[in-house]
């Protein structure tokens, strides 16, 4: 093939954009949205949640190989900026509250079932003839 055989041709990826890029001014960036939505739901109706699970892990292993522990910190940070800059530094004072409430419901809840249990198993432990002492010896 010749440099004029080739062109005007473009590759594969640069014809793709292309297209990617029509069908957005056409249809909107809301399509994508919405055909992404119907085909993860798909995958996950035929592969299971734990097939998402298993590819971020492997992604954020491949991603700390390449860029190191420290890229994630740094993401981080940005991240809880960018919600503090966006909600106020009050957001997570609000969150840390609801949290720390939910976190005292449910270890109030935990003790209350184990108290129950207890209950349950003195209730249904044979009571004792001898007075909870043990046998002579004679």
């Amino acid at each position: 093939m010749t440099d004029k055989d080739n062109k005007g041709s473009m590759t594969v990826a640069e014809a793709g954009r292309k297209g990617g890029e029509t069908v957005r001014n056409e249809r909107g960036r809301e399509f994508y949205e919405t055909i992404g939505r119907k085909g993860g739901a798909t995958v996950k109706a035929e592969r299971g949640r734990a097939f998402y699970e298993e590819i971020g892990r492997k992604g954020g292993e491949t991603v700390k190989a390449e860029r190191g522990a420290k890229f994630y910190e740094e993401i981080g940070k940005k991240g809880g900026d960018r919600v503090k800059a966006t909600r106020g530094p009050n957001f997570y004072e609000e969150i840390g509250r609801k949290g720390g409430q939910k976190v005292k419901k449910l270890i109030e809840e935990g003790k209350r079932a184990a108290r129950g249990a207890a209950a349950a198993a003195a209730a249904a432990a044979p009571a004792s003839t001898d007075g909870g002492q043990e046998p002579s010896k004679g």
